[in-house]
């Protein structure tokens, strides 16, 4: 054993006077690394942080070359870092290159080691990441050594979750622990809820980590596991707590683990090391979450969560915490709690609350009945949702789909609010004009589509009366997803898709992540301008693969039904071609394996990228259908990007160079005989849909709560004189006028609503 005694506590001390000092971020994990070295004799301090994206970076170090530091990456399972990281589990070897998961980087000029110490940073049993100590001679660190460096690990868990650690996060990426996560569970009610999480038993929030006394500590303890201890035993004594009851079951465990002397002698040797009581209890209770995750057997994962009911109420008792029987709630609050009984819902603010979120529970359960009664949309079964989640996190609840978006991406609470949006703007006048054939008063018929990525909005189809859907984002279920989706689960969810819309056309996208869509599981590296880099069909095209499987799976889902599938980001014409010849030899096996074959395949382009203008009379030919997509379109054509403030808004969207550069797309679509799709954002506005129609455009795709509002603009409409005008400002300019302002006239002079 290298470290001295006492060594913990001195190391701890020093952490807690650097966390207090005046320093940046990256300075202050800096020192914290040398801290580590210098305590533990170790040549090499690295501390590396998982990101959303699965990968473990590099986030400080010391002994190791320290340009490497934001650069050096491994995945989950990728090294003896990701072997660590994805088990949970500390590793310590006296001849760490020898080792079979061993990976090298040169960068960090690691060869020269050899012994390596390497354990977990764990919060709530999720794994934050890795924190490793190397020396170059061959010695074997021990328990004590590696009991030293996890209760380090414990004081850095709690750094990665603050504010102040934002700042070492690269732009467009973030930490593991705060990205987007999807639970399926079992519906009790109807509905759609978005809002924050509320914990209804919020864990307690440990600020004290260090002890100054370690005998005082370990009193506290000793105190507070008896006055827990003696407050079981008292309900358990109670009345109403009758033989075979499962409140009874519940207490008789918690019973057993208070008294259980191996969970005591781990708590007070985290104490030996240096941490206060209540930082040893959230120490030992991660190290148990963490290895009961991943336990196969259901019996011990139901076990772990009266573990944590139990160290939360001896937390509460140490902390002397108490929860308010009836907290105030923020607007639009979602509760999220393992189980409650209805009593304790119907203490809460019913104006303010939106939802509730069980851990346990059943559409029988009192407390479902009662969140029906009050029109509160509920979800139960949504296991491990608590440890998960923190108070103000976005949430939303899909009641008829039993599923819940913790954290949700934008393009996932953009798809929901669209829904909640149509179930509420559905007005009498929306709802009689459904049926109403969408053609303007002087005989143009335009067609409007779905813009859709989740099977949960498809039924709105039969609300807004659309002709079907125009763009089909097949990324969200990869997104959501906490794997690579396998090709059946792919296949099940194109078939339903196309089930629900029935005779309705679906245009299915092709996978577009990359860049700001993040897929955790999937390899990425940090890039400049990640809109502009590798993503959509450069990555497909990459990894055929994974384009073949998709393609597969919508082949097959078909099941001999027309079948749309659109290409996204189509550069330069060739692109379309290799992915045309993909398709075609998928095609072609179905064939040979006597499946099915899709009745009409239709492939076509997506015109988002400015150098495809200049090709179109070279793509068309070879396309079934063109597409539009305005967002990239309009950013690449302005050099704005459109997810920065300061410059998205400064150039309008059907301004004239970029209405021109729409037209050229509709013309060349009318020379080809090829119908053409808007299905950008500026679809769904009255304005900007205005414009489209007045450069030729008849088939246009939104949001479902934009039908209504564009189709009651197009039945007003007299289209005619409003596409002269504008054909003639795009020609010669507008006499100084805009083309927003010339419509702007056009729509006083009909009246036109614009929703």
């Amino acid at each position: 054993m290298v470290t001295t005694i006492g060594g913990p506590r001195v190391l701890l001390r020093q952490l807690r006077e650097t966390m207090a000092e005046p320093l940046a971020s990256q300075e202050r994990l800096d020192k914290i690394v040398a801290l580590i070295a210098d305590n533990m004799h170790a040549d090499v301090c690295s501390f590396y942080v998982l990101r959303d994206d699965g990968a473990l970076e590099l986030f400080a170090t010391k002994g190791l070359d320290a340009q490497s530091v934001h650069l050096t990456t491994l995945r989950l399972g990728e090294g003896l870092v990701g072997l660590i990281a994805a088990e949970a589990e500390p590793l310590s070897l006296d001849n760490a290159p020898e080792h079979p998961a061993f990976a090298y980087r040169p960068e960090t000029g690691e060869d020269k080691y050899n012994s390596f110490l390497g354990v977990p940073v764990l919060r709530s049993g999720q794994t934050l990441g890795v924190l490793v100590v190397q020396n170059g001679d061959h010695r074997h660190y021990g328990e004590d050594e590696t009991e030293a460096m996890l209760t380090t690990a414990t004081i850095l868990a709690e750094m990665i979750a603050t504010s102040d650690f934002d700042n070492l996060i690269k732009p467009g990426s973030d930490i593991d622990l705060r990205r987007p996560r999807m639970f399926n569970g079992v519906s009790f009610t109807e509905g759609i809820a978005l809002g924050t999480v509320v914990l209804h038993d919020p864990r307690v929030v440990v600020t004290n980590f260090i002890a100054d006394d370690t005998d005082a500590e370990k009193r506290r303890l000793d105190d507070a596991l008896a006055t827990m201890r003696v407050s079981i035993d008292a309900m358990l004594d109670h009345g109403d707590m009758a033989g075979g009851s499962d409140h009874r079951e519940i207490l008789e465990t918690y019973r057993m683990f208070a008294n259980d002397r191996g969970w005591v002698n781990r708590l007070m040797e985290a104490i030996d090391n240096g941490l206060s009581a209540e930082a040893a209890v959230e120490r030992v209770q991660n190290d148990t979450r963490a290895r009961m995750l991943r336990q196969t057997d259901p019996y011990i994962r139901d076990r772990l969560h009266d573990l944590d009911d139990l160290a939360n109420r001896l937390l509460r008792v140490l902390t002397n915490t108490n929860q308010p029987a009836q907290r105030e709630l923020p607007d639009n609050a979602i509760l999220v709690a393992r189980n409650m009984g209805p009593a304790e819902l119907l203490e809460y603010d019913r104006h303010k609350l939106r939802g509730v979120v069980l851990e346990e529970g059943g559409a029988t359960a009192h407390v479902a009945i009662v969140a029906r009664s009050l029109g509160i949309v509920a979800v139960g079964q949504a296991h491990s949702i608590v440890s998960m989640c923190e108070t103000g996190d976005d949430i939303i609840i899909d009641g008829p789909a039993g599923t819940v978006h913790l954290r949700p991406t934008p393009e996932i609470e953009q798809t929901f609010i669209d829904k909640v949006r149509v179930t509420a703007r559905r007005r009498a006048h929306y709802a009689a004009l459904k049926d109403k054939p969408s053609v303007t008063r002087d005989g143009v018929e335009i067609t409007l589509l779905h813009n859709s990525g989740l099977v949960a909005d498809l039924p709105m189809l039969e609300d807004t009366g659309a002709k079907g859907v125009g763009l089909f984002r097949t990324e969200l279920q990869f997104m959501i997803a906490s794997k690579l989706p396998r090709l059946q689960e792919q296949v099940d969810l194109y078939a339903e898709a196309m089930a629900i819309a029935g005779e309705r056309p679906i245009v299915f996208r092709l996978l577009d992540i990359g860049g700001d869509k993040v897929v955790p599981y999937l390899r990425s590296m940090a890039e400049e301008n990640p809109a502009m880099g590798y993503r959509s069909i450069r990555l497909g095209l990459d990894r055929p693969g994974l384009l073949r499987t998709q393609i597969r799976a919508l082949l097959v889902a078909a099941n001999g039904r027309p079948l749309k599938i659109l290409v996204p980001m189509v550069t330069e014409t060739f692109e379309f071609r290799q992915t045309q010849a993909v398709v075609r030899k998928e095609m072609e096996r179905l064939r040979r394996a006597g499946q099915p074959v899709p009745a009409r395949l239709e492939l076509g382009a997506m015109v988002e990228v400015p150098s495809l203008l200049f090709e179109l009379d070279q793509l068309l030919p070879d396309t079934d259908f063109v597409s539009i997509g305005s967002n990239d379109l309009v950013q690449f054509l302005t050099a704005a990007d459109r997810a920065n403030p300061r410059v998205a808004k400064a150039y309008d969207p059907i301004g004239l160079p970029r209405l021109r550069a729409m037209r050229l797309v509709v013309d060349a679509a009318r020379r080809h005989n090829k119908p053409v799709t808007m299905c950008g954002e500026l679809a769904g506005k009255p304005m900007e849909a205005l414009a489209l129609m007045a450069i030729g455009m008849t088939r246009l795709s939104m949001g479902p709560a934009s039908i209504g509002p564009i189709k009651e603009m197009v039945l007003n409409l007299e289209l005619k004189p409003i596409r002269d005008a504008v054909a003639a400002a795009l020609s010669d300019g507008a006499d100084g006028i805009g083309i927003r302002d010339l419509l702007g006239e056009w729509v006083d002079r009909q009246k036109l609503p614009m929703g």
